[in-house]
């Protein structure tokens, strides 16, 4: 039986739907990213129903559809009854849960689906699209049929989340009337691809992550070789085609007149040959720095609903910096600030890294990333300003010079500090620590601050935290310094 998160599975690929209904054992666990993503999605969810009141909650769980069903069915005949959250519906197979049905006075229906994102997505549309043709083939009458988002251009005060505001509905009927036939169409080769035997032959590749991540992509990705194609740095989609025509999964197996761009072709001599590529002017740029050199990072959280006065929904929050400090006679030392309460830690984070910066020396970053948040605290601080544009002029950024002069085939196709790392300081490892990288950051420092988590746990995360963010800066170090040795 297909459902319509099954559904959309089936449109990103027929193998995912496969395995979803036949082998799900094959899937990956949930990551704390993704489940991350599922909660925010969930709470914004819960927060949209303040926007249809008198409704009813039906509360059985997705193993239990016939129970929903008749639930819903029980509300449906209530006049009293304005909207339903979670109605169930089963049509020709195909089993749905509408995030939000508004009743109206004629007697129809306005189909409501809640997304957490910030506008509406192309996959927003085949979702609808099925909920309708499935409503309607139950006999609903439906008036109206679109998304509501989150608008981001939504300002808190601190005190009163305005949902009016906070909230934005795009209305998609036209639209969706207009895919129905595609739908049934879809729905019926979907149908039709479940009742063979032998789940589908399809090659792991872009389409494995779009418009979601699959959760069986370690799976049908296990048998690929080491260094596959799939992993060059901005590889486009038709090229990987090509390739796969072609019988190449190998990196080093690429023909040298594969027409390729300078940094992919780089790749492909390096794994080719098995030798890390030095750019005659890599010297140049790691050494033409002031000292005393600060090697820079920050941690930033991006609630969906905005915590804190002044802020917008998903707007970056800086929380926590880290900046090692190399002197002109090789003295390491080491500064960091971390937030410790449930509050705007913008102000306190500038003041306190700019008294850490002060006026001299190069600041080293990895990738563009500090620059963004710093302009984000000039909009929201322009008393800052002439201070923090003096800090961006400083900066050097690591991943460029990296990217533009040096590769080595254990990157694996990556310039990622996760990948970098490993490949020149293997002795330093994320894997040993608790904290893996900046969104399970986020996410920690968000219990850390959490007034309910116990005193021990808020201990042991912002120890953890400081360990993190203090090895991604003397990663950097440790990283110059071993690019400085080979050249």
């Amino acid at each position: 039986m297909l459902s319509k998160s099954r559904f959309l599975a089936g449109l990103q690929c027929q193998l995912r739907l496969w395995y979803q209904c036949y082998d799900r054992d094959l899937a990956s666990g949930v990551s704390a990213a993704q489940q991350a993503v599922f909660d925010a999605g969930h709470e914004v969810g819960r927060l949209a129903t303040q926007l249809y009141p008198d409704g009813v909650l039906i509360d059985a769980p997705y193993y239990q559809h016939k129970q929903a069903v008749e639930s819903t069915l029980r509300a449906m005949q209530d006049p009293e009854v304005k909207a339903i959250y979670e109605a169930a519906f089963l049509y020709d197979g195909v089993r749905i849960r509408v995030d939000i049905l508004k009743r109206l006075e004629d007697g129809s229906w306005n189909l409501v689906e809640v997304k957490s994102s910030t506008s509406v997505k192309e996959v927003y549309y085949p979702d609808v699209a099925v909920q309708y043709c499935v409503l309607e083939g139950c006999g609903l009458k439906i008036g109206r049929a679109g998304i509501l988002h989150i608008d981001n251009l939504y300002v808190y005060d601190g005190q009163h989340l305005d949902l009016d505001s906070f909230f934005s509905f795009e209305d998609l009927t036209n639209d969706i009337k207009s895919m129905l036939p595609k739908i049934q169409a879809d729905l019926a080769e979907l149908k039709a691809m479940l009742v063979n035997s032998d789940a589908p032959e399809i090659q792991p590749s872009r389409h494995c992550h779009k418009p979601y991540d699959c959760e069986f992509w370690d799976h049908c990705t296990k048998d690929m070789p080491e260094f596959w194609v799939y992993h060059i740095n901005g590889i486009g989609q038709n090229k990987l085609d090509e390739l796969s025509d072609m019988g190449v999964l190998d990196i080093g197996d690429i023909p040298a007149t594969f027409p390729l761009s300078q940094i992919q072709d780089r790749i492909r001599i390096s794994v080719a040959n098995q030798q890390e590529y030095i750019s005659e002017y890599l010297k140049t740029e790691l050494s033409e720095m002031q000292t005393p050199i600060h090697f820079l990072d920050f941690e930033t959280i991006g609630p969906a609903i905005p915590r804190y006065a002044g802020t917008r929904p998903y707007q970056t929050i800086p929380f926590q910096w880290s900046d090692h400090i190399l002197s002109e006679d090789g003295k390491l030392d080491h500064c960091e600030y971390l937030c410790n309460e449930d509050k705007d830690p913008r102000e306190e984070f500038t003041q306190t890294l700019l008294d850490a910066l002060g006026t001299e020396g190069s600041i080293v970053i990895y990738t563009s990333y500090e620059s963004g948040v710093l302009n984000s605290i000039i909009e929201h601080f322009p008393k800052y300003t002439d201070e923090l544009w003096a800090i961006i002029d400083r900066f050097k950024d690591l991943h460029a010079i990296i990217r533009g002069h040096y590769y080595h085939p254990k990157f694996y196709g990556s310039f990622s500090l996760k990948y970098v790392l490993p490949a020149l300081v293997p002795e330093m490892s994320y894997d040993k620590l608790s904290i893996h990288d900046g969104m399970q950051a986020s996410l920690d420092y968000l219990r850390m601050i959490d007034p309910e988590t116990p005193e021990k746990e808020k201990t042991r995360i912002r120890t953890e935290l400081l360990t993190y963010c203090g090895q991604d800066t003397l990663a950097m170090v440790k990283i110059r310094d071993e690019l400085l040795d080979r050249v």
